[in-house]
């Protein structure tokens, strides 16, 4: 931190600033995208378009172009990625979780399932995942609770709630309080056990990935906070490396179109809503 009298001045606060350039650390965004050190597999460092870690207890947000991938990597075992769409121009279409488990006839994410909004159509496909630890049912930590459990829930605290940052996210998007809905997580595991009880099953270990597609132009909001369910005393929650690429949409004839009947007829859906539009 800089002592008062670097800064005191107009001209010592700009010296300081600048001499900020440059400089690291482990959770911040890489700009450009392009320069990230080590772009995945078969994938050309041009076509990095975001590329991102996140601190546990901070949020990141990006508008993603129809087609592009986007890659979530649990780097220590302890990141909990909670995750919403919105479609870019359309924020009114945005992600339904319960539509995203009752059409689809299954509550557990995993590969091939589809994000889905509350209009029949793809936000999004999860075409690979290496972690099987996710929930779609509970979302994300509130303001009350982390203030009932840690001490404090507000934004800039130690503790900070999904929701919270969620709002922060949304102000920056144009987006209000009431237009978030309930999010999905990704990496921190919940089961329904027979008798109905939730069941927290935890981190399945670092370096776990999921990759998600946008299948429409989407607003993507991320908050990395504890799971709501995790049972620790502690506030506890790693890095989250958010990387995205260029990429194409899914079409008739991936495996990821017709892994179900509602997953073809959401895929369908969101085709004749795009070519309506003259997108598709």
């Amino acid at each position: 931190m800089a002592s008062a009298s670097v800064t005191a001045s107009a001209y010592g606060a700009r010296d300081h600033a600048r001499a900020q350039e440059g400089r690291q650390v482990d959770a911040m965004p890489v700009l450009p995208a392009s320069s990230w050190p080590a772009p995945p597999e078969g994938i050309a460092a041009e076509d990095i378009v975001w590329a991102e870690t996140v601190a546990g207890g901070n949020y990141t947000h990006q508008v993603l172009a129809r087609g592009t991938e986007l890659r979530l990597t649990d780097l220590a075992g302890d990141a909990c990625a909670h995750l919403l769409l919105f479609s870019a121009d359309r924020p009114w279409e945005r992600l339904n979780a319960a539509d995203t488990v009752k059409v689809l006839w299954n509550a557990y994410l995993g590969a091939s399932h589809l994000l889905l909004s509350d209009q029949g159509r793809v936000l999004a496909s999860l075409v690979e995942d290496s972690s099987g630890r996710h929930d779609s049912l509970t979302g994300t930590s509130t303001l009350a609770r982390n203030t009932a459990r840690y001490g404090d829930g507000t934004p800039q605290s130690a503790s900070p709630a999904g929701r919270e940052l969620f709002k922060l996210a949304a102000l920056k998007n144009g987006l209000t309080p009431r237009d978030l809905p309930p999010s999905i997580s990704f990496f921190q595991g919940v089961r329904i056990a027979e008798d109905g009880a939730t069941e927290f099953t935890g981190s399945a270990g670092p370096h776990t990935t999921v990759t998600l597609r946008a299948e429409q132009d989407v607003t993507v909001l991320l908050a990395n906070v504890p799971h709501p369910l995790d049972p620790r005393a502690a506030y506890t929650c790693s890095n989250l490396e958010v990387l995205a690429y260029r990429g194409e949409p899914t079409a008739p004839g991936d495996p990821v179109w017709d892994a179900t009947p509602e997953g073809r007829r959401a895929f369908l859906n969101t085709a004749g809503h795009l070519t309506a539009r003259g997108i598709a």
